[in-house]
């Protein structure tokens, strides 16, 4: 099926990104993988690239181009090539939305130039142990000092991509107390700096997949947050969040629909190749069969993909039409995975083949950014049920 949602522009690009895999990721990855982290001084060479620079303003450093096509293609070349960019996804993916629609004028010209060019990267922080799904939970709180120039922030996050080599952090705290109406009310959002007295980093955590990003829990000791450095109004922050869900089940969707694509290259090079009984794997009717379901369901995944990516783009994507995006492309990505891997017989369960590693990095997509069940309700409540 002949897709229409990329240009000659975002071909270009592609082919671009795909020479940089190949000559800077590909050969040091496992060293990577074995490290658990990329190194910091790969997002400098990202930079370098204008990653991250493509959806921000000119006057900034960036690109000024409005659209997640460019991602796409990021997606889809990284999965391709089986490997990731270690937790620089979240820089761009969750931290330049709330930049870009929370930031005043003067935050914009001290965040965006960094941004830019690496010097700072930035990571999310939500989630809290014994939180989850349910933010309005959180217990991390944000209170203003007597004079009024600075919050004291206290608590502790888990679960944060790129928490390590973060320099900058959008921390969610509770900067008044839940309303009897609202439990959600009274959540803010800081930009704090990882350099701030009180701010440790705890845990890198020890993940089932998704090896070369860093994962990390953050502690918050009376850390003091200048009044500056607040995102947004003051207790809208459970908002802010819900508005910016939509882009990152997008990015969470077609990040999907790309690995299942990749797991179909390399199930299918694989058994080109493996010889059984004196026959390739591929001569036999069950893999012909198993792959070609396969391939049916990454088409219509990629589907639904472009066309959350299109009305992504055009700011039309519904909270629910995001939420049906990345529940479909991932059960997908999941069901076609684990086929994939079985066509690879024994060695699709070691790590030197990059089906056994996109197997593991794939399991957290029906969890994170909202699990499959949250999915479920989101769409069941817009259906009417």
């Amino acid at each position: 099926m002949r897709r229409t949602v990329f240009n000659e522009d975002h071909e270009a690009f592609r082919e671009t990104l795909r020479a940089f895999i190949e000559a800077e990721v590909v050969p040091v990855y496992d060293e990577w993988f074995a490290a658990g982290q990329a190194p910091r001084d790969f997002y400098h060479k990202l930079a370098e690239l204008g990653i991250f620079g493509i959806r921000v303003d000119e006057e900034f450093g960036g690109a000024g181009i409005d659209s997640y096509k460019f991602e796409a293609v990021m997606y889809e070349e990284t999965a391709r090539a089986g490997v990731q960019f270690g937790g620089s996804g979240v820089h761009v993916l969750l931290g330049l939305p709330y930049i870009k629609m929370l930031a005043t004028d003067e935050q914009k010209k001290r965040f965006l130039p960094k941004f830019v060019t690496g010097e700072e990267m930035w990571a999310l922080a939500m989630t809290e142990p014994g939180t989850g799904s349910d933010l309005a939970g959180m217990k991390t709180t944000a209170k203003l000092s007597e004079d009024g120039t600075h919050y004291v922030l206290n608590g502790s996050k888990t679960f944060i991509t790129g928490g390590v080599h973060a320099d900058r952090v959008i921390v969610c705290a509770r900067t008044s107390a839940p309303t009897a109406e609202d439990r959600r009310f009274g959540i803010s959002l800081f930009a704090v700096d990882t350099k701030s007295e009180g701010y440790s980093i705890g845990r890198k955590l020890d993940k089932l997949g998704l090896k070369t990003s860093d994962t990390a829990e953050l502690a918050f000791v009376d850390v003091k947050v200048p009044v500056e450095d607040l995102l947004g109004e003051e207790n809208k922050g459970f908002y802010y969040l819900g508005h910016n869900l939509a882009s990152e089940r997008w990015g969470i969707a077609f990040g999907a629909y790309a690995q299942a694509k990749a797991a179909v290259r390399f199930a299918k090079e694989y058994v080109q190749e493996r010889t059984v009984f004196g026959k390739p794997v591929a001569s036999f009717q069950n893999t012909k069969f198993e792959l070609a379901a396969c391939q049916a369901e990454v088409d219509a995944a990629e589907a639904v993909a472009d066309r959350a990516l299109e009305a992504l783009d055009k700011g039309e994507l519904t909270p629910a039409e995001a939420a049906s995006a990345k529940l479909f492309c991932t059960e997908v990505a999941h069901r076609v995975i684990d086929r994939c891997l079985q066509l690879h017989g024994g060695y699709g369960f070691m790590n030197e083949y990059p089906i056994a590693r996109l197997y593991a990095d794939n399991r957290v997509n029906r969890i994170y950014g909202g699990t499959s069940e949250i999915m479920k309700s989101i769409i069941a409540k817009d259906m009417g049920l």
